[in-house]
């Protein structure tokens, strides 16, 4: 890339995971998680950096380089599906961080913060973001559009947490669900844990790339 204004962030880096999916115990279990959740962390402060940086980019250069972060991220779903089907004790530890990345290749998730908080299962920080969504929004510092999309993400990713509800909440997402994130629902709503789930990749990869 050229002309990219963050020093910080470098364009392209391979993501790089282990490829042993033998049995693990309890502490590398956690230094697996771990790893996965930094590479994540560092494509997700990509995703935000870029589009902090959009307005200074032409648009050769902004697809470009939100084209390989979303290959990057597509390594990684790649490496999910492969540690979890050679260890099925990891379907709970990952399976949420999985989503999240499906959720973001889809283009059905657009805020990096939001599939960060889903990725690691943190249902009370994603409330703590909308109640402070709601204040931005009554004073006028954050705009309906942007108020409406990234509350349907926290909203799909509480429900895909397990967390129940509201009736207002649930009219708001029914009303509100654009049509990626719709699918990305409907088709992750239909797939049980385990091996049924990793159908879901292929599926938000090729869309992402037509």
């Amino acid at each position: 890339m050229h002309g990219f204004p963050l020093e910080s962030t470098s364009f392209p880096q391979r993501t790089i995971l282990p490829k042993k999916m033998a049995s693990r115990g309890t502490t590398e279990t956690g230094k697996l998680k771990q790893n996965l959740e930094e590479q994540l962390d560092r494509l997700m402060q990509q995703l935000q950096d870029l589009e902090e940086c959009r307005e200074e980019l032409d648009a050769d250069e902004y697809e470009e380089t939100k084209k390989e972060t979303l290959e990057q991220l597509s390594e990684i779903n790649d490496s999910l599906k492969k540690i979890m089907s050679g260890d099925m004790t990891l379907v709970d530890e990952l399976s949420g961080m999985q989503l999240a990345i499906q959720a973001a290749i889809s283009q059905a998730f657009k805020t990096p913060e939001v599939i960060r908080m889903f990725a690691k299962k943190q249902p009370r920080q994603l409330r703590t973001r909308l109640a402070e969504m709601d204040r931005d929004l009554m004073v006028g510092k954050l705009g309906r559009d942007l108020y409406t999309q990234q509350k349907v993400e926290i909203l799909t990713a509480l429900r895909k947490l397990g967390e129940k509800l509201t009736p207002d909440d649930e009219i708001f997402l029914l009303a509100n669900a654009g049509a990626a994130l719709s699918q990305f629902e409907r088709v992750s709503t239909d797939l049980g844990s385990g091996d049924k789930v990793f159908a879901l990749a292929s599926f938000e990869v090729a869309k992402a790339k037509q």
